[in-house]
């Protein structure tokens, strides 16, 4: 690298000075920096010439959005056509098939159309502007509105009335699949009417989750728990749902060391009293058990009931105790319930009429 210690530098060079003399080997900025090129020559498309080739292109737009439309239809007639049949796993793929292609063409036509739109219709210009790390006056956000409106003019959205109607029909028919598809997920009865009821009824013996197994009140000793769900349900078509509803806990303490509510004292069996298993919450499983104190906690967001008072909350987001499953036995010996809850379990939001 050249010294330029002796050189007599001008004012737009780089090299820190120090009296007379400059620091060597500090980078130097040329004193003839490239000039700014311009813009390239503008290249008019064919549109921009051609009033045929631009109302061509219209009607291509507009062919694209009225696509899209299509697709969504079908979407949702694929979704109507090739039901899922739970016991037959090739409709799930015949139907995702189909689901997939029509969601697709809708969604690949409306993007074909705005893209072709921009590049053959939109007015071509290129354009620099500064950037400004400021809030812009009022004279620049004025003229903010006015690039809009400027927008609207070269792009002729509101001039070009068949683009415009079709684009607006091809996003108003596009959510139509989602609409479909996320409104029957939901149950068609009132959840709230739902959660009101179990599997649990009058007669129905208490057995061992996950064997089955019935229980005799004499297998329950104090301070034991057992994870509990209707005898039959194992059977049932649909079992997953209705132990999300039915699963309980029952304990046996002693008979001194409950305090029952008026009305539930013959709720339980000799101290054996059963809770359901669904924390009011958020709907997580309460299964840890303190035999000592007789808590029982929620390990999701550490609510905790008080089983020997009703299995009422003492600490935690729950907003109201644990439903309470009367129970008695039968000839045998056998711990059968009494009836179903007396009040919806899980979250209390299920509560909340409409």
């Amino acid at each position: 690298m050249a010294e330029h210690d002796d050189e007599t530098l001008n004012s737009s060079s780089a090299v820190e000075k120090h009296g007379t003399t400059t620091s060597p080997g500090i980078a130097v900025l040329p004193a003839d920096p490239f000039e700014n090129p311009g813009e390239p020559p503008h290249r008019p498309r064919r549109t921009d010439v051609d009033p045929k080739k631009q109302r061509l292109a219209e009607r291509q737009v507009a062919g694209y959005f009225y696509l899209s439309i299509v697709g969504s239809v079908l979407s949702v007639a694929a979704y109507v056509a090739f039901p899922i049949d739970s016991n037959d796993f090739g409709t799930v793929r015949t139907a995702n098939l189909f689901l997939g292609l029509s969601i697709a063409l809708a969604l690949l036509a409306l993007g074909l159309g705005a893209v072709y739109w921009s590049k053959s219709l939109v007015v071509d210009r290129e354009i620099t502007e500064l950037r400004h790390g400021t809030r812009g006056t009022d004279a620049t956000r004025a003229k903010a509105v006015e690039a809009f409106q400027l927008a609207d003019k070269e792009s002729g959205f509101s001039r070009r009335k068949l683009i415009r109607n079709s684009m607006i029909g091809a996003l108003a028919a596009f959510p139509l699949p989602g609409i479909v598809l996320v409104r029957d997920f939901a149950p068609a009865e009132d959840p709230n009417e739902l959660l009101r009821h179990t599997f649990w009824k009058q007669g129905l013996r208490l057995t061992k989750d996950p064997t089955g197994l019935p229980i005799k009140a004499s297998d329950v000793t104090i301070g034991s728990v057992f994870h509990v769900i209707p005898e039959g349900m194992l059977e049932s078509e649909h079992m997953l749902e209705e132990k999300g509803k039915a699963a309980v806990l029952l304990m046996r303490l002693d008979p001194k060391d409950l305090n029952p509510s008026k009305g539930r004292e013959d709720w339980g069996y000799d101290g054996i009293v059963a809770y359901s298993k669904i924390c009011t919450h958020v709907g997580c499983p309460v299964a840890l058990y303190e035999q000592q104190t007789h808590h029982l906690l929620c390990p999701c967001h550490q609510s905790t009931f008080d089983v020997s008072n009703n299995c009422e909350v003492i600490f935690g987001p729950a907003a109201r105790p644990l439903p309470q499953l009367p129970i008695t036995i039968d000839d045998d010996g056998y711990l059968v319930a009494k009836s179903d809850f007396h009040e919806p379990v899980g979250p209390s939001f299920w509560e909340r009429e409409r």
